[in-house]
């Protein structure tokens, strides 16, 4: 398995339309739990987390990022589109790079 999906119902049945499993996670408590248990599978390369179940755990997603380990964390926006405040990847390179083209 080279992907899984952290979100709310339709996002997770969305990929499933596409072959990629995921969880439902709507706490804090079962975001953790299938954080936990994607981290555990040995296979998975991308892990594509909605910014709204990323911001329950959102300690222990820039902790593993910060970590430089595989799998290769993805945010996307949720159902409800994108969070106030958040910003996209391209903002972020940008922001990091110090160019903006």
């Amino acid at each position: 398995m080279d992907f899984f999906v952290l979100g709310e119902e339709e996002i997770i049945i969305g990929f499933n339309v596409v072959g990629i499993q995921g969880r439902l996670v709507t706490t804090r408590d079962e975001a953790l739990e299938g954080f936990r248990y994607a981290l555990s599978l040995p296979q998975l390369k991308i892990l594509i987390l909605t910014e709204e179940a990323a911001s329950l755990i959102g300690e222990e997603v820039t902790e593993w990022n910060m970590s430089g380990k595989f799998p290769l964390l993805v945010e996307i926006p949720g159902i409800q589109g994108r969070m106030e405040g958040k910003k996209t990847l391209v903002q972020s390179i940008r922001e990091a790079v110090g160019i903006s083209v």
